[in-house]
């Protein structure tokens, strides 16, 4: 498909008449984008078109994203339009491989305290800091689900870096989610959304906390972790396509069953290992200090590092 014939929005689709339109946008899929990842029975039972008009509308979106069957040279040429946001501390920034990246999904996970929201809120100023800072000179938004983002935490973190703490503030798009099925239709917001604002991180803290509150017990597992895993397939798909980076947090649970090593483990099991793309184990240390592990990252060396917490935000150690 020639740059020129593009389709711009879902009106100009092949097979999209007004009618078709008005449903899809009623419907939530109010662009190209959110077409492109959903499933033919995803956009028929929602929209109800039937489903071999689904499918046809999807390929006509996927068609006009360039997804499809690509070389090793493509993807290479692909992956050097990755950026990344500085931790404001080098150890952690190098552990990461130059930062937190965009295209790819970051877990942050360990005990309470061990500074998995501060790095969230660091995350979140820095971004907006100039390339040349280790920012992307763009937006946040910060999905929060058990009420631990602070205002004031940002204002200090933002005069820590020099930018104006109000200016800061305005940046970072901050939303309560009330349980998991909320959560995920913000996610479903966030493609429509991030096309209209320059929005480069998207944190959810934490990604595992209502779908344990709300599915409780072993008879729940099944459709919990079916849950969850749409939804991190959702944040995947919206770190690919729009080029911005997801950072989720997640708690960890002690495990009876372990005599050597660390006996916790991430909370979401099998689901979360496979999931985000790079996991980083936290654990406290002694006063402000904190150890983050690389526990998984397919292009990352395993390793750890030392970083600490101070008053003005995420930074190394003297």
């Amino acid at each position: 498909m020639s740059e020129e014939k593009k389709p711009k929005d879902i009106t100009e689709l092949p097979g999209v008449g007004p009618t078709t339109a008005q449903k899809l946008i009623s419907s939530g899929y109010t662009s190209i984008e959110a077409i492109a990842v959903a499933t033919p029975h995803e956009l028929s039972q929602a929209t109800g078109i039937p489903l071999p008009t689904a499918q046809k509308i999807i390929q006509a979106a996927r068609d006009a994203l360039d997804i499809r069957f690509k070389t090793a040279l493509d993807l290479k040429k692909e992956r050097l339009t990755v950026r990344k946001i500085t931790t404001g501390s080098k150890n952690l920034d190098q552990l990461l491989g130059g930062g937190v990246e965009t295209r790819t999904v970051t877990e942050f996970f360990g005990e309470f305290g061990s500074g998995k929201t501060q790095i969230c809120h660091q995350l979140s100023v820095n971004v907006q800091l100039p390339e040349e800072q280790g920012g992307l000179n763009a937006k946040a938004v910060y999905i929060d689900t058990e009420g631990t983002f602070r205002w004031e935490r940002i204002e200090q973190m933002a005069r820590g870096v020099g930018l104006d703490p109000d200016q800061a503030m305005e940046n970072i798009y901050w939303i309560r989610a009330i349980n998991s099925h909320h959560q995920m239709a913000i996610v479903d917001q966030l493609f429509d959304m991030i096309k209209r604002e320059n929005i480069r991180l998207v944190v959810v803290d934490s990604v595992t906390s209502h779908f344990r509150a709300e599915f409780p017990g072993r008879e729940n597992l099944a459709m919990r972790q079916q849950l969850l895993n749409k939804h991190l397939h959702q944040l995947s798909r919206l770190s690919e396509i729009y080029n911005v980076a997801v950072v989720i947090t997640n708690q960890v649970m002690a495990r009876p069953d372990v005599f050597y090593g660390d006996p916790t483990q991430a909370v979401g099991g099998h689901v979360l290992y496979h999931a985000p793309g790079v996991r980083v184990q936290l654990k406290k240390s002694r006063g402000n200090k904190r150890i983050a592990r690389i526990v998984d990252a397919p292009h990352l060396p395993e390793g750890e590092t030392v970083f600490v917490i101070t008053e003005w935000g995420i930074r190394d150690p003297e």
